[in-house]
């Protein structure tokens, strides 16, 4: 099942999740936007994948392992939800917003684009 997870309830979901394990950040964005800002968490492992190469590095990922994916406003990132949902994966999230909420209703520092 894909969830919405507002940037909002970030924390309160993490420290929920993170006595399972070390959850994933997963950036589904294109690497020119990775080089202009990149969302890193402590307590969680990042990796980018862009959205198009997901299906052939499948294997990279875990799915027994919670991940949130995002990316600029989270349309990108709620398609490979989906995707991996229908594929196992069972703890899969959705950052509502991407990155760019994240930088209005969280961390203001980091750089919108």
């Amino acid at each position: 099942m894909a969830w919405q997870l507002p940037p909002t309830e970030f924390q309160a979901w993490l420290a929920e999740v993170a006595p399972e394990g070390r959850p994933l950040l997963l950036d589904v964005r294109e690497d020119w936007e990775v080089a202009q800002v990149a969302l890193r968490h402590e307590g969680m492992d990042w990796l980018h994948i862009p959205m198009n190469e997901v299906p052939a590095r499948l294997g990279e990922l875990e799915a027994s392992r919670a991940v949130v994916c995002y990316c600029h406003h989270g349309v990108r990132s709620l398609q490979v939800v989906a995707f991996l949902s229908a594929r196992g994966f069972d703890s899969v999230y959705n950052l509502a917003g991407g990155i760019d909420a994240w930088s209005l209703q969280v961390d203001p520092s980091l750089p919108r684009y």
